[in-house]
């Protein structure tokens, strides 16, 4: 979906692959798990491991000795038939207890290019799934609409994965901002093993009621914060006199864009808005990766996954 001048929703230019409204929310699902598994599956030649490094038992590569790796991880034999210092990886466990947080507020109910923020929250979702589904591995999630949070239970498989996006995709939009700092504590809640979790929400709220719990997810668990960003929302464009709603409040403002120094300060706003997200996000120890609605959002995806498999091979974390 896209606006007009007058913030009215308009059919999409055909340019995404995303809508997901009620009505056609089953065929746009099917779309949307052929064209995830068709294009993540030839993007990402070979085996991966989920989408963060992180620590694990199955012994991996080895790789160079490099300045701070523990010693106890040596690989002698390598070492001794190259002449360098190797030490050996480790990957990540294959059975993995993944969970997501969805953040379904109704500010996601915009958008202005491909598709709306809260189709491609779904489309987010849709991808974490299908590349942490595999081998037995268990999915989740807590999902928060206005103030009611709702959540599924961790299954394994991929049926039970695709009843979870069904129920993401039906979710209905209520009124008022959801509490994403107590959407994100619930994961915390009851105490899990280490696993990963999936935090997705355009964190359009301040980062003072969502920072700290996100930092205490971080302590045991890997975590993955997908920031869902309109291109209108980092800048306006020159066209005249728009009328905006709120959709969490239906506050109605007339802006008039075709002001040169209001357009700048709302771009420097929102620049300093988001950096200040990101800087919370680093702060708790949150891999990030940030999607737009006028992106080619999976090739976004595959290269975030390619540099988190970069970074491991190079024996870091992040």
């Amino acid at each position: 979906m896209a606006a007009d001048a007058t913030g009215t929703p308009s059919p999409s230019s055909g340019h995404g692959e995303l809508p997901l409204s009620a009505n056609r929310a089953e065929p746009a699902l099917s779309k949307l798990q052929l064209l995830v598994t068709r294009k993540l599956d030839g993007l990402l030649q070979g085996d991966y491991l989920g989408l963060l490094p992180g620590p694990g038992t199955e012994v991996g590569e080895s790789r160079e000795y490099l300045p701070g790796d523990d010693v106890r991880r040596m690989d002698w034999p390598v070492t001794a038939r190259t002449t360098i210092p190797h030490v050996r990886q480790t990957d990540a466990d294959r059975e993995l207890e993944t969970w997501l947080a969805v953040d379904l507020s109704a500010s996601l109910d915009f958008g202005t290019a491909a598709c709306l923020k809260r189709d491609l929250a779904v489309a987010a979702a849709a991808a974490v799934s299908h590349l942490t589904v595999r081998g037995g591995n268990r999915i989740g999630a807590v999902i928060g609409t206005g103030e009611q949070i709702t959540r599924m239970p961790a299954k394994a498989g991929r049926k039970d994965a695709q009843g979870l996006l069904r129920a993401l995709a039906h979710t209905p939009v209520r009124p008022g901002r959801t509490d994403l700092g107590g959407l994100i504590d619930s994961l915390n809640r009851p105490p899990r093993r280490r696993g990963l979790t999936v935090v997705i929400s355009d964190f359009m709220v301040a980062p003072g009621q969502w920072a700290r719990p996100m930092r205490k997810l971080g302590v045991r668990h890997d975590v993955l914060a997908i920031e869902i960003v309109d291109p209108r929302e980092l800048e306006l464009s020159d066209a005249g006199v728009m009328e905006f709603v709120d959709p969490e409040t239906g506050r109605l403002h007339e802006v008039h864009t075709g002001d040169a120094q209001l357009r700048a300060r709302y771009a420097a706003a929102a620049a300093a808005q988001r950096a200040e997200i990101t800087s919370a996000l680093r702060a708790a120890g949150a891999a990030h990766l940030r999607l737009r609605t006028d992106r080619d959002w999976l090739l976004d995806i595959v290269r975030f996954v390619a540099a988190q498999r970069h970074a491991r091979t190079r024996g870091t974390t992040r």
